[in-house]
């Protein structure tokens, strides 16, 4: 792809990569230094993992696990928003919301360098497979699809789940995201992985890495490390392997499989431009032709 000439916009990420256990005080300090070791490396914008503050609990269907849920915004918020502001950073946090008595989701925070609180994004799909019981905890979003201008660029936000529909990135760029986040909580059954591992963490690189070809941004996912059982049994071992692709989808940073890290990656804003300019997937979407994407499925009758 040539490229013309266009001025920098230069970003750095910061992917906080975390272990978390059953204290979620530990787990908020342990993000805070996460953050704070970003920013003093120069992040600009900083992206924890899905449900940050807690152990992936939805491993099973117990009542208890509600109080973990907080309004939002709310106190999580709060602390992030005064951290933020401190350091200058944007910050995405993926927090467990408590909207109501009985009406909860999986929530998304997005707080602007200067500790603003600009809004949020509850997560649409949400699954129910074996550990991953999460129709028990969260109602589907109703917000949409969104994006935000921070001081640092235009971001959007999906969760974990959403990372396997083209709709939802779509959707989002859209909306003129230049970066999407995908904070995540991903990872093998443990009896499964010599079989089925090195296949299912390439697909769900791939489908990534096919959201930033398909819409000519970054994509940006922070998995979460650690082999989970907050219920006994084998439990989830999670994957980690954090990733930014660029605006061409090819890799540019990657974390480890097991080890809690921060990335740091420099990506350039000016590449959106380039990208969608030369490849104008964008300008050739037939949207006069796409009706019956709405639909559940295409019967032949």
């Amino acid at each position: 792809m040539a490229k013309s000439p266009s001025s920098s916009r230069k970003v750095k990420l910061g992917l906080v990569q975390m272990h978390c256990d059953s204290d979620p005080h530990a787990n908020m300090d342990k993000a805070l230094k996460g953050i704070e070791a970003a920013a003093k490396k120069g992040a600009q914008i900083i992206c924890l993992q899905e449900l940050f503050l807690s152990e992936y609990f939805c491993q099973v269907e117990d009542h208890d696990y509600f109080k973990l849920a907080e309004t939002v915004p709310g106190p999580s918020t709060e602390k992030l928003s005064k951290l933020a502001k401190k350091l200058k950073v944007v910050i995405v946090a993926s927090l467990f919301e408590k909207r109501a008595e009985g009406l909860y989701h999986n929530t998304a925070a997005v707080i602007d360098a200067d500790g603003a609180y600009l809004g949020k994004y509850r997560k649409m799909h949400i699954p129910d497979d074996p550990l991953y019981y999460e129709k028990f905890y969260f109602t589907p979003g109703d917000l949409g699809f969104k994006s935000w201008t921070t001081k640092y660029g235009k971001v959007g936000v999906l969760v974990c789940w959403d990372q396997w529909y083209p709709e939802a990135a779509r959707l989002t760029a859209l909306q003129g995201a230049e970066i999407l986040f995908y904070p995540t909580a991903i990872g093998w059954h443990p009896k499964e992985k010599a079989k089925y591992g090195k296949a299912q963490h390439s697909a769900w690189e791939t489908i990534q890495r096919a959201h930033a070809v398909a819409n000519g941004c970054y994509v940006a996912v922070v998995n979460r490390v650690g082999h989970e059982r907050p219920v006994g049994g084998d439990g989830i071992e999670f994957f980690g392997q954090s990733f930014v692709a660029n605006t061409s989808g090819e890799i540019i940073a990657h974390g480890s499989v097991s080890k809690e890290e921060v990335l740091i990656v420099e990506i350039d804003l000016s590449e959106v431009g380039t990208t969608r300019t030369h490849w104008p997937f964008l300008r050739d979407r037939r949207i006069d032709a796409y009706q019956d994407i709405t639909k559940r499925y295409l019967d032949e009758s």
